[in-house]
This record gives structure tokens, sequence and C-alpha cells, in this order.
């Protein structure tokens, strides 16, 4: 039988800690875990826990490229500014949002993001827009239209972000921040309020929502000038979380919608919605980052009304993971 340096060329590596950007195949013994490691391929998504957040709240808006990368703002546990970030492992509190809010809109990287929208301590519906550095929120021109009730948002950065729906009554409206000024583009083809947004300004996706009982499965894709209506989620709901950095992939989690908060999970392919595994703390307005394949679920309401801080991360079929081998 050949030997593992036979086939890879090498012996296997003691490292102290595991490898940043391991290739599927590449074996390792961990010196610190005393136990040999491996890179697979998930054949299956599925939900990890993660470090919960320092302040648990719900309503509250995020941003981030990936499951280990990620920014939280805002809020309500009352209502608050506060902003933490993720390393992968735990949240940092950072520097507070200008302007404390829930239910508003955000998107972005943990390094450079945007909110906007929200409702105030005062419970109005507001459209102060805020920038984010990396380190401090700027506060920039506010929406054309105030709206809380979280409405969907899509954006790769601060200078580049898109808002749709909404609440001033269930709103179609759709803006384009390009980093100075936001400009109406096309309305969705659905008003609603509560719905989960993905992707960026030229293609973006939005789930879910409500434009009153019932709530909604629909589904509407931005190409960068109009929305199309396409497939329906399989489960209607609002107050969903969703991930994703274009229209073709996203993940849509989370929510409520009779009979009561959801853990479902469910993945776009660019045609049709498919069911998941299941988040392992059912909750609804719950907020999210990342994409498809390593997305990040954040803070909400759990059973029974309880405001949770607890994150997931999700790691979605074909992303790298790390095995630990046994002799059992």
């Amino acid at each position: 039988m050949a030997t593992y340096k036979e086939i890879f060329g090498t012996n296997i590596e003691v490292l102290s800690s595991d490898p940043s950007n391991p290739v599927e195949g590449q074996v390792w013994y961990n010196s610190t875990d005393n136990v040999v490691k491996g890179a697979a391929v998930t054949t299956v998504g599925s939900w990890a826990t993660g470090g919960s957040l320092n302040t648990a709240r719900f309503s509250l808006a995020g941003a981030g490229a990936s499951n280990s990368s990620a920014l939280a703002f805002g809020g309500r546990s009352p209502n608050t500014g506060v902003t933490e970030k993720y390393d992968g492992t735990s949240w940092t509190e950072v520097n507070d949002m200008n302007t404390a809010r829930s239910q508003g809109g955000g998107s972005g990287t943990q390094t450079s993001a945007l909110a906007y929208a929200g409702e105030t301590p005062s419970s109005a519906a507001v459209g102060n827009t805020e920038s984010w550095n990396g380190t401090s929120w700027t506060e920039v021109a506010d929406l054309n239209l105030a709206r809380n009730l979280a409405p969907g948002s899509a954006g790769a950065d601060n200078t580049s972000a898109l808002a749709f729906g909404g609440f001033v009554a269930p709103t179609a409206y759709c803006e384009q921040w390009n980093g100075t000024s936001w400009t109406e583009v096309g309305d969705l083809n659905t008003g609603r309020y509560n719905n989960a947004g993905s992707g960026i300004v030229t293609a973006a996706l939005t789930y879910g929502g409500t434009s009153g009982p019932p709530v909604q499965a629909l589904t509407e894709s931005w190409n960068g000038t109009s929305w199309t209506e396409v497939g329906d989620l399989n489960t209607a709901r609002s107050i969903l979380g969703g991930a994703g950095t274009e229209n073709t992939s996203a993940l849509a989690f989370g929510g409520e919608g009779p009979p009561a908060r959801m853990a479902f999970t469910e993945l776009w392919n660019g045609t049709s919605w498919s069911e998941q595994n299941d988040l392992n703390t059912a909750r609804d307005n719950v907020e999210g980052a990342g994409t498809a394949t390593a997305g990040l679920a954040f803070g909400g309401i759990s059973s029974g009304p309880t405001v949770t801080g607890a994150t997931e991360e999700w790691l979605g079929a074909g992303a790298p993971s790390t095995r630990t081998f046994t002799d059992s």
C-alpha cells in the first residue's frame, strides 16, 4: 500500500493550529489538540453554533462577506446603536451608531458597511443613513423615503447599496446608493415589509415579507434595472434572515408566519428554492450576513418571546470543512 508521502510527496505536517486555508485532501497533525485532521468538502449544508452577541437583540441589521467576518448594528432590546464585529469565534463591541434604531437595513462588509432606514426610540420611521469605515459611523445623505419594518437590503460596500420595500404602508419603493446620495430606481412588483434581501446593486434578490396578512413566499430578482418575479419560497414567512452575494445564490432562514417562529432554511440556486437543514434555534426578527455557502445568522426572538444573541454559522454543501480523524 502506498504511503501518504508517496501519494502527496510530503510527510504529514505537524502544526500547532489548523491551517487557515486547507485544500481538499490535505492532512495534518494538530500538536495542540493532539489529533490528526484533514480537509474535506461538505455534501450537505448545516448550521453550527458560534459565539453569541454581547448584546442580545432583535430587529437588528448586519453586513459581512462570510461566516467569519461580519458586523451587527442597531436592533431593539431596547432600541440601540450598539455595533459588534464577528471574527468567526466571538463578537467584539466597537463604536456605536450615531442614531440608535431598530428595524433598519444594512449591507456591505465588516470594514465598509452602510446602515439605513429604521425606527428610533421615539417610534419614528427614519431615512437616516450612516457609513461605516471599519472604525466609526458617519452620517451621510438620507433615503428619499423614510421607512421602517426592515426593508430589504443589498450592496457590496459603503459606496454601493440598494434598499427596497419597508413600511410607510407596505411599499414597493426601491432606492440605489452611489456613495453620495440615494436615487429612486425600479420598484418591486409587490410592495411589502419585513422582507429579506441579499446580493449587490446589479444582481439582488428579495424574498418573503408581508403586505398585511397573510405573509408572503414571493421572490423577486433584480438585474440592475428592474425586478422580476421568480420561484416562491417553499414556506411563506416574514421577518426572516438572508445571506448571499448575487441573485443566483442565496440563503433564507428563520422567520415567522403561521403557525409560529421558524427554523426552516432554504437555498436559492437561481431558479428555485430547496429545503435545507434547519437552524438550531428557531427565531424571527433574525439578521444574516455572508454567502449561500458561508452564511451567518444572529440575534432575533426565539421561543417564548426570548430575545437572543445566539449566532449560527452556515457551512453549505461544497464548502471546505475540517474533519478530525479518530481510531473508532
